[in-house]
């Protein structure tokens, strides 16, 4: 049987996903463990339990024992019952191991860039980054270890604002709180009139960023 398709919003309702959320396209989850051999051995279990499934997450292993897990359908490019069951898996196992998840810690980023003409710059910014091109153009890591680049179309050259900005997307019930406190830290609310998707902010030199979520898109 072939598995079914499921959206960010649908994965949200479902139960025993609590130490999931879903960020740019993946599902993701972090777990804390007491020691470093310890998450290593969250790393083991779960590569097993992938192999079973067959199917495999990306897996990271950082120091002193905090094990990311983020993955999606790749046949489909989008998730599936597949991730949903895999995900229940592993935290599953990580409960069994006496892991803490932390899914309001979860992250992700992407870079934007305002141009006029895409198409003329894409292929500079691929052959300097090394990335491959998506079918939407985006210029993507194909190791999935830096952020992806994007490029957002302007109508008219605006020489007066920077036309680099991050887009750091978080968990979604986190956001509004990651608005305040950068704007608690200094920062201006520069739009949200397209919250809950993106919240626009600046830094006091005028350096843009968006905190955005799935929501609303």
């Amino acid at each position: 049987m072939e598995p079914e398709r499921i959206d960010a919003a649908e994965f949200d309702r479902l139960v025993g996903l609590d130490d999931w959320r879903y960020v740019l396209g993946m599902v993701v989850a972090e777990f804390d463990l007491p020691t470093f051999p310890q998450a290593a051995g969250l790393v083991s279990a779960i590569a097993v339990a992938a192999e079973a499934a067959g199917h495999h997450p990306d897996l990271q292993l950082t120091y002193p024992g905090v094990v990311r897990v983020q993955m999606k359908t790749h046949a489909v490019d989008g998730l599936t019952t597949l991730d949903v069951e895999l995900a229940r898996t592993i935290s599953a196992l990580a409960e069994a191991m006496c892991a803490a998840a932390r899914p309001t810690e979860v992250w992700d980023l992407e870079l934007a860039l305002d141009t006029m003409d895409a198409d003329r710059i894409r292929p500079f910014w691929r052959a300097i980054l090394g990335y491959d091109a998506d079918a939407q153009g985006n210029l993507v890591d194909p190791q999935r270890r830096g952020p992806a680049l994007w490029f957002q179309q302007m109508d008219e050259p605006r020489t007066g604002r920077n036309r680099f900005h991050l887009d750091v997307t978080v968990a979604h019930d986190v956001a509004e709180q990651r608005v305040a406190d950068a704007i608690a830290a200094g920062g201006t609310l520069l739009s949200n009139a397209r919250a809950r998707a993106f919240w626009v902010l600046a830094d006091a030199d005028g350096n843009e960023a968006c905190i955005c979520t799935w929501q609303d898109r």
